[in-house]
């Protein structure tokens, strides 16, 4: 694991903030390249497929950004949680008519009851945080015994390797490509190859199911089921 820029707990608000402003979550999944909204789409759906939730079910989504991954469920009583004002508003519009309850803060702060959701989901999310293993012991012990958790991450180690070519070959500049900078890789505190992050999940959770978007070879994200031990 490479371990970037840190900041202490302090900073994480007007740093989340930051980003929102610079990266706009709406515009990030409406109007960047080709290439990025096919690969969210994909993301998404494989999200979806591995949470298999039920009608009812209690969905937790640990940053939950502007609620587009939460919209695929409105079949579910919704939780999102992020520590993100301007997320927080975007959410409430994208989910206006959901059953959902929208709560700002660090996930040890929110004095949740435990084991207390069927389903939690933390994507693109761990990478930002100062302490992922925190993280982690949290949506594990907020999740019902026969439920799971569903935990993705960009492999930005890929990731960076194909946007160093792009722009060495000039190919970055096609539309199809559009903005290869879009995503705000600069506000990632840590970065992890697949080894690392099954190691990370592992030490809190059983792996059950392991899918890769687009694919295996070609792994931009990657997307864990993780059942509580």
């Amino acid at each position: 694991m490479t371990t970037l820029t840190c900041t202490s707990l302090d900073d994480v608000e007007a740093r989340n903030e930051a980003f929102a402003r610079q990266h706009d979550i709406d515009e990030y999944y409406t109007h960047s390249s080709l290439l990025i909204r096919w690969i969210e789409s994909l993301r998404l759906r494989t999200i979806r497929r591995l949470i298999d939730a039920r009608p009812g079910h209690r969905i937790l989504e640990v940053g939950c950004g502007g609620g587009h991954v939460l919209r695929l469920f409105p079949e579910c009583e919704l939780t999102g949680v992020d520590v993100c004002d301007r997320m927080l508003a975007k959410a409430r519009r994208n989910l206006d008519g959901y059953r959902v309850r929208l709560l700002k803060g660090q996930l040890h702060e929110l004095d949740l009851p435990p084991a207390c959701f069927d389903r939690v989901i933390c994507t693109e999310v761990l990478e930002h945080t100062v302490d992922p293993d925190s993280v982690l012991a949290g949506i594990g012990s907020l999740m019902r015994r026969d439920g799971r958790a569903v935990i993705t991450f960009p492999n930005d180690h890929l990731i960076h390797a194909g946007k160093r070519w792009l722009s060495r070959t000039g190919l970055g500049r096609l539309p199809v490509f559009g903005r290869v900078a879009w995503g705000g890789d600069e506000y990632h505190l840590h970065v992890w190859n697949t080894a690392e992050m099954r190691a990370l999940l592992a030490s809190h959770f059983t792996i059950a199911r392991e899918r890769f978007v687009p694919s295996r070879l070609l792994a931009v994200r990657c997307c864990f089921d993780c059942r509580v031990p």
